[in-house]
């Protein structure tokens, strides 16, 4: 059973990684952003809700992004273990993640932290080519991301689950610092 959080700033290279890290320990991948764009895309109530926040740079609220999660986790591919990637991202969200997981049987392993300086951030996100990755856009998701994460980073470090990684370099030396903290 592997239940790992997967936290660092849009463009830190976590999707890239998330693939890896899925196949190595066997255990699905759970992505918000993934889950958001897909309700944006088809159209749905939720997915109008949080296109607002997304176009804008903002956080979709946590009401919005607990709904969509705790409705992914009924499903029971997630029994055996996780790679929770852009969620938790508010002190809240962690906080009803460790009472979910908690009443489940299945705590938390470890919360991995991807950190990039943000010069680099933003240069890596203005080459990928999507419509929100504007400069503007770009810096104020950096932004709220820094001001909302580094509680949550506290929220881990104090229960020794925060495992910080450098996440410069190639994918596959990121890869390697990644497993040596993972065992």
């Amino acid at each position: 059973m592997m239940m790992l959080i997967f936290l660092g700033p849009p463009g830190a290279g976590k999707g890239t990684q998330s693939e890896r890290l899925t196949e190595y320990f066997n255990i699905p991948h759970l992505s918000t952003g993934e889950l958001l764009r897909v309700a944006c895309s088809e159209g749905t109530k939720v997915g109008k809700l949080a296109e607002a926040y997304m176009t804008s740079g903002q956080l979709v609220p946590d009401p919005i992004i607990l709904s969509i999660v705790g409705e992914r986790l009924e499903r029971g591919d997630f029994d055996n273990g996780c790679l929770f990637d852009g969620f938790p991202r508010t002190l809240g969200q962690a906080q009803s993640l460790d009472i979910s997981l908690k009443s489940r049987g299945t705590p938390l392993n470890a919360a991995l932290e991807l950190r990039v300086n943000d010069k680099e951030l933003e240069k890596r996100l203005m080459s990928r080519g999507r419509a929100d990755d504007r400069i503007d856009v770009v810096r104020q998701r950096l932004k709220t991301y820094h001001e909302t994460t580094k509680p949550l980073v506290e929220y881990y470090e104090q229960q020794g689950l925060l495992r910080p990684i450098d996440g410069t370099g190639s994918p596959d030396e990121v890869f390697d610092r990644i497993k040596q903290v993972c065992g």
